[in-house]
């Protein structure tokens, strides 16, 4: 099956259990359609850059899954339709990168930058 990753951005004022609840929700969604939810993250809530329905923070949540594209497809929809969720993006990957995304890895263990000046 086709590997997919999908971040998507929650109203700010919603509690951090209702934020996860929805990663939950929506990894049932792709287990009943013929999916699997291999790794979630929870990023927690973030400024952005610009407003969204006037809220100028969300909730982020990652998601990784190997799943069929009518369930991504599916899931997708569900997703538009909810009224907690602003945002939504999935891409389709080749692999999945092995532990923490990049948002969740501290700043020392990301050692392929380079320096400022």
């Amino acid at each position: 099956m086709p590997l997919y990753e999908h971040v998507f951005i929650a109203r700010q004022d919603l509690s951090n259990a209702q934020a996860e609840g929805l990663i939950e929700h929506f990894g049932t969604v792709l287990g009943d359609n013929g999916g699997k939810l291999v790794d979630s993250e929870y990023w927690g809530v973030k400024t952005m850059a610009y407003k969204i329905n006037k809220n100028r923070k969300g909730h982020y949540a990652f998601l990784k899954t190997d799943a069929p594209a009518t369930a991504v497809q599916e899931m997708e929809r569900l997703m538009r339709l909810h009224d907690d969720v602003m945002r939504v993006m999935t891409i389709k990957v080749d692999a999945h990168e092995e532990g923490p995304s990049v948002q969740m890895q501290k700043k020392d263990d990301r050692g392929d930058r380079r320096e400022r000046r």
